[in-house]
């Protein structure tokens, strides 16, 4: 809850991917939210004066998932419009203000987004979207303690780098200190 809220001021991308894990840690403990936080929670925040507050967000999170109807896949309404907004700014970036410095980063990763696309079952998702699950594959990969091969490294990075120049531009741009006509 706190980790998360933290993310989205700090990190978009961060905070992106840490909900995507969330709703996996959802999915994994079925929806039970004592279990969520006796067999997770507390290991990791062993103080428990926060645990009304936590429960109250996943209790939040189970509604707004269930409610949904994505208890087996899919992400919640409010990550889905985070997505969407980096997807604007992302179609800003290249089409209006045509960043150079994001045109380059575009340009490296977009082969390997591609690529990820083909294997993937995300054929009908946007091109930021895509980049994020291929992040999110590398996490469950690493979690796996599973190797990624020097190749595989080299896509993940052009993707991870892609999307913190398009996280850094996000949180400049929600501060008003992105002027878009200097690009």
């Amino acid at each position: 809850m706190y980790i998360a809220q933290q993310k989205k001021q700090e990190n978009i991308a961060e905070y992106v991917l840490y909900m995507f894990q969330i709703e996996d840690v959802i999915r994994a403990y079925q929806f039970n939210v004592d279990q969520i936080l006796e067999q997770y929670v507390k290991p990791q925040f062993p103080d428990e004066s926060y645990l009304n507050q936590y429960r109250e967000w996943y209790q939040g999170l189970v509604r707004s998932m269930q409610s949904q109807r994505i208890e087996k896949s899919g992400h919640v309404s409010e990550v889905l419009e985070v997505l969407v907004e980096l997807s604007y700014l992302h179609n800003t970036l290249i089409n209006i203000t045509k960043d150079q410095k994001y045109l380059q980063l575009f340009e490296a990763a977009m082969p390997f987004i591609d690529e990820f696309k083909d294997k993937s079952n995300l054929k009908d998702k946007n091109i930021i979207e895509i980049a994020f699950n291929a992040l999110y594959m590398k996490l469950l990969l690493r979690l796996q303690k599973k190797e990624i091969s020097a190749e595989t490294e080299e896509a993940f990075d052009a993707m991870r780098i892609l999307l913190a120049y398009l996280a850094k531009v996000f949180h400049q741009m929600r501060n008003g200190t992105f002027d878009f006509s200097q690009n």
